[in-house]
This record gives structure tokens, C-alpha cells and sequence, in this order.
């Protein structure tokens, strides 16, 4: 039979909802219709097929030899379609928001933080995908990315979260004293983030730009993961270039210090944007970017105390 010639999904629903219950009332109570409504659907039914399909006694219904042959293909037909439209229903309202950042943006910032937007909305899965690698949003299924780049660089439609600011920290517990010239890092070790293309978060480029070129510390350690490199100073290892936005809570609990008496690097001019990969969001990915920039927004907005080492 031709896919047009088909009888209607209502038709062939009514007529699965009785053979299932043997009872209209039975079959008109699951479907929300009238006992005449599922009535009248298996009559249609049984004039578009050209035989009965059930056999009706005193309250009592069965199953004619045409009508038991289409239920067991209609009923298997249908349950398909049930199960395959309730996986569906289930993988799209369990579907977790993915947001996507950089391993040490995601470790020293985001982490932190996700326990205050799970008391905000426990009914929202996040999944955290952490890496440094480019991904295309949409093929990824990647639903808010959070990127570190300049304006002029930055995607169209981007949110700017924070602009960077750069400076010297280190762990209270390593007291380097009077850091006036060169000389005083001979018994210091430097912590340097392993990555071409950011000078202005590098020792190296950062010593050399402020005259200090000549500088000669006791040790480099060299880390290509930037929140290694403050996992180093938290340890007391050494003096690290520390994004101020991102190591906020250590800087607030004193776990580092601000080291004033060594200048800051020029500002670089790049900060963290927040990107989506659809014009219209779902709602609970529209709460996970709302909360971000909400957090980000703090971020700038509260002063920073008692973060100087003397």
C-alpha cells in the first residue's frame, strides 16, 4: 500500500489503545477522548481496511482474525515510535551545557566557582570540557566557550567578561625581601608559563622590557600549563606573573601575595570573552552565561584588600 493510502496515526493510535486494554473506556482514559470518540476512530479504521476488527459481545471485546494480524504489526509499529520519541524527550531535556576554556582558566576561575551555580539552579547539568585546543562551537557541540584574546581579535557577538591585569605574586611564606634592582633575584626562583606568543605573562620578555635584562635568578622553572605555574608558587617555588582576575580568591584568603616593590608588566591589552554558539539559547544555557557574566561582574566591580607583601 502506497505510504499516502496509510490510515492516520489517530486512527491506527485508537485502534492499538483498545487492543492493548480489550476496553474502550480503558483505551479512552489513557488517550484523553470520550468512550464515542475511540469509538468511532477503530468504525473509521474498520472502513478504511474493509473488515471488522473486533468482534463485540456483552461487555466484552475480541480480536477478529484481520484485527488480531494488523494489531500485531500496528502495536509493534507504535511502540517503536513510543520508545524512540521518549529517548528523544529525555536526551534533549538531560542534555548538559558544555562551556569550553583553557585548562588554567577553568582550574584557577571556573572551578571555584561552580558551587555557588549549582545552588542557583540544581536542576541545570554543566559540563565542563577543558582544553587548549581551537573547537568549532556548533560541530563540538559545544554550547558557551570562554576565550582569551584581545577586542580586536575577539569573534563577533563575544561578551567581554574581564580584561587581564598582570602582577608579581608569590606565596607569603617565601618573603624575598627587598627586590630593588637585578641583583636581588640572584636568590630568587622565577616561575615562567612555557607558551609562545604571551610575552607579557613571561619573565624572560617582561625582565628585558623593564631594563632588567642583565638579571640573573637563581633558577627558572618552566611550566606549560599556566595554573602549574601557580600551583608552583602556592607551593613556595618561586615568584610567578600572576593574572590578577584569575587568582582572586588566593590573593583575598593571603594563600599569595601581591609583590609591589617589583614593577608590573605593561598591560597586555587581552582579556576573557564569552562566546555561544547559538543566537537563541536554551533556557538553561541561557542561565549557565548568565551566571558567568554575573560572576565576572563582581569580579571587577569588588576592591581588592590586604593583598600587598611589606
Amino acid at each position: 500500500m502506497d505510504l499516502h493510502r496509510l490510515p492516520s496515526l489517530d486512527l491506527l493510535r485508537g485502534f492499538v489503545a483498545v487492543g492493548r486494554h480489550m476496553s474502550i473506556t480503558e483505551a479512552a482514559r489513557e488517550l484523553c477522548l470520550t468512550q464515542s470518540a475511540v469509538s468511532r476512530q477503530v468504525q473509521a479504521l474498520e472502513e478504511q481496511v474493509g473488515a471488522r476488527l473486533f468482534r463485540r459481545g456483552h461487555r466484552s471485546l475480541t480480536f477478529t482474525a484481520e484485527g488480531e494480524r494488523l494489531f500485531r504489526s500496528s502495536d509493534a509499529a507504535l511502540q517503536q515510535l513510543q520508545d524512540a520519541m521518549g529517548a528523544l524527550r529525555d536526551r534533549i531535556r538531560t542534555r548538559p551545557v558544555t562551556v569550553s576554556a583553557t585548562i588554567g582558566f577553568t582550574g584557577l576561575w571556573l572551578l571555584p566557582r561552580l558551587s555557588r551555580f549549582q545552588a542557583r539552579h540544581p536542576g541545570v547539568d554543566v559540563r565542563v570540557s577543558a582544553h587548549n585546543r581551537v573547537v568549532d562551537l556548533r560541530n563540538d557541540g559545544v554550547d558557551l566557550a570562554i576565550r582569551y584574546t584581545s577586542a580586536g581579535r575577539a569573534p563577533s557577538g563575544a561578551r567581554l567578561l574581564f580584561h587581564e591585569t598582570v602582577v608579581p605574586v608569590a606565596s607569603p611564606e617565601l618573603k624575598p625581601g627587598a627586590l630593588d634592582g637585578p641583583a636581588s633575584l640572584a636568590e630568587l626562583t622565577l616561575l615562567e608559563f612555557e607558551k609562545p606568543g604571551y610575552p607579557w605573562i613571561q619573565w624572560l620578555p617582561w625582565l628585558a622590557s623593564v631594563g632588567w635584562g642583565q638579571a640573573r635568578p637563581r633558577a627558572i622553572l618552566h611550566f606549560n600549563q599556566y595554573d602549574l605555574v601557580i600551583q608552583a608558587a602556592l607551593a613556595g617555588q618561586g615568584i610567578a606573573l600572576g593574572r590578577r582576575e584569575l587568582i582572586r580568591p588566593l590573593l583575598e584568603e593571603g594563600r599569595l601575595v601581591v609583590l609591589e616593590d617589583l614593577p608590573a608588566p605593561e598591560a597586555s591589552g587581552h582579556g576573557y570573552w564569552l562566546l555561544q554558539a547559538e543566537a537563541e539559547l536554551r533556557p538553561e544555557v541561557e542561565a549557565v552565561a548568565a551566571w558567568i557574566a554575573d560572576e565576572a561582574r563582581q569580579e571587577t566591580a569588588a576592591p581588592l584588600h590586604g593583598l600587598m607583601a611589606g
